[in-house]
């Protein structure tokens, strides 16, 4: 089956070098190839800052939970006190911001029980008020129990609790995310936001249709809304919270046997569409 696997990703690479990357022309990158994270792009989410979904780190900026290495962005969650908690991580949010294109990943995920990689967008303004009536997309999250399974989600519908989500559910490809670098992307335009692992098509989100819950205020006034708005990048590696339902969350003691605790990106970039 792996085998399998890796010969249909070689062919589907080839495929979509010859033709795909046509139609599009890069906008932005970054390649992490400095000595440290370029703050033109980037800052730093710092705190026990949870949103409502239980997570149980402390996000710092330190070079221990956050760094360039290798050419690579590592987000490095650790077992230590700090604060009040028992863990660290990493979380960062991209100062640019667009509407519709093309975006890529090149990423290895984390190995562990209860760690939450995510490489997701926010709105950069929330035009149709607070979460998630402004919209956010999910290009990738995993459970660290699970390092061959993947999400891919768009949240919209109205402000909590009258928000809904559109998602690919949990899906098996058949292959250890954490072993090797893999390319997570979106292509997204007015109509629709089609979700790929390594080049190949696993999901569509419909986006051409009227997107409120029809639970509470309705923040939309036609198609496509919010998804219409300029989202910018956001990179984490949490631990526990409500991903992994109501709890018991991973202890320490349990931690210390994570096979992997990093995130690498290898590489953001960001294509527009050739007119």
């Amino acid at each position: 089956m792996a085998f399998l696997y890796f010969l249909w990703l070689s062919l589907s690479v080839l495929i979509v070098d010859c033709s795909d990357y046509a139609d599009w022309y890069l906008v932005w990158q970054d390649e992490f190839n400095g000595e440290e994270l370029d703050l033109n792009h980037w800052e730093y989410q710092i705190g026990g800052i949870n949103f409502g979904s239980h997570e149980i780190e402390y996000y710092t900026n330190r070079t221990k939970n956050v760094r360039i290495e290798n050419g690579s962005l590592v987000i490095d969650a650790q077992i230590e006190k700090y604060d009040s908690y028992n863990f660290t991580s990493g979380r960062i949010h991209g100062k640019q911001s667009w509407t519709y294109g093309k975006f890529e990943a090149r990423a290895r995920l984390p190995s562990g029980h209860q760690l939450w990689p995510a490489i997701w967008m926010m709105p950069h303004l929330s035009k149709y008020g607070s979460w998630a009536a402004s919209g956010e997309i999910d290009i990738m999250e995993n459970k660290g129990d699970h390092p061959a399974v993947i999400e891919a989600t768009i949240h919209y519908g109205g402000k909590r609790p009258y928000n809904t989500h559109t998602g690919s559910g949990p899906r098996d490809f058949h292959c250890d995310l954490s072993k090797d670098f893999h390319l997570y992307a979106i292509e997204w335009n007015a109509k629709e936001i089609r979700f790929y692992l390594d080049n190949n098509h696993y999901f569509t989100a419909d986006i051409d249709r009227m997107m409120w819950s029809g639970k509470g205020p309705n923040p939309y006034t036609r198609k496509g809304q919010p998804f219409d708005q300029s989202f910018h990048w956001i990179l984490n590696v949490a631990i526990g919270g409500s991903y992994f339902g109501p709890g018991p969350y991973v202890t320490p003691e349990q931690a210390k046997h994570w096979p992997k605790s990093t995130m690498e990106i290898d590489y953001l970039r960001v294509y527009q569409q050739k007119k």
